[in-house]
């Protein structure tokens, strides 16, 4: 999984994706879900530093099959709130703190 922190003068937003997908696009429909390099291309980190990120953090974007299961199976996000185009699971996390 890559790890990319985005700073802006509204808070930082962590992105978080499968690394098989980046610079990917998914379109459905209206949907388009753009995987570009530039906002999820970050860093490979241990997963123990990611969840560390993650549970620190109030906006959260993640992509992929991996990413979301990591992310279900460590409280961050529930399956509920898991949506899909062209099967790809994402999930995005506003404010939690």
């Amino acid at each position: 999984m890559y790890i990319k922190i985005h700073e802006s003068v509204k808070g930082r937003i962590v992105a978080v994706c499968d690394e098989d997908l980046v610079g990917k696009r998914f379109e459905e429909g209206d949907l388009v879900l753009d995987l570009s390099e530039r906002f999820y291309k970050g860093e490979t980190k241990k997963e123990e530093e990611i969840l560390r990120i993650l549970k620190n953090e109030g906006n959260i974007n993640l992509v992929g099959k991996n990413s979301i299961n990591f992310a279900i199976n460590n409280q961050i996000i529930e399956k509920e709130h898991v949506k899909y185009i062209k099967k790809v699971p994402y999930a995005q996390v506003y404010n939690l703190k």
